[in-house]
């Protein structure tokens, strides 16, 4: 049998008292680390919590107005609105960031039709809505909000008659509005197609 050169390993002979240290040693670290762990992970938790996200434009949530207790035009027949999704973004280049909120009637069951709104607050007054992107009389349903590069874009589904189960929408359209002039223009693009105006 062939000796090693190297010298025994301080383990291979070890008394209880290496491993209890060793063990102690270990609890630190995992003490440590749970010690700063926490406070990240709150911090994240109450970020996403609160919606003070730098999503779609890396505008700041916490600088767009907020859409939580603005009257959109949306008759819920007592029921009650919800925003079920919204984006921030500068949409006109005035350096002051809009947000845009699809919002729905908040119903027990089902998908209700949404609405797509622009929302903007000027110097100290109170958020309100400037432009309706999608009517909720059109009876759609909107998925995939973004705001990019000043652009808006989304996917709206919708049924092609009155047969079809109000579950189980069977239109899709993409759909973009940006803002030209004093007014956002429309662009749709068909599946595997490119924009064209609305």
């Amino acid at each position: 049998m062939q000796t090693s050169a190297l010298p025994d390993l301080a383990h291979t002979d070890a008394k209880a008292v290496h491993w209890l240290a060793t063990a102690t040693a270990m609890a630190a670290v995992i003490a440590v680390a749970g010690l700063l762990q926490p406070e990240a992970a709150t911090a994240t938790a109450s970020a996403s919590e609160h919606g003070v996200t730098t999503r779609h434009e890396g505008v700041p949530a916490a600088q767009a107005p907020d859409p939580a207790g603005v009257a959109f035009p949306l008759d819920c027949a007592g029921a009650g609105q919800t925003v079920a999704d919204s984006a921030p973004g500068d949409l006109d280049g005035d350096g002051a960031p809009e947000t845009v909120a699809v919002v729905r009637c908040a119903a027990g069951s089902g998908t209700p039709p949404s609405g797509i709104y622009v929302v903007t607050r000027r110097s100290g007054a109170a958020p309100r809505v400037v432009a309706t992107l999608v009517d909720p009389a059109q009876k759609l349903a909107v998925t995939d909000l973004a705001v990019r590069d000043g652009r808006i874009s989304a996917n709206l589904l919708g049924y092609s008659s009155a047969d079809v189960p109000r579950c189980c929408p069977d239109e899709r359209e993409s759909v973009s509005w940006q803002w030209k002039g004093n007014a956002f223009v429309r662009s749709s693009a068909p599946a595997g197609g490119s924009a064209r105006p609305a």
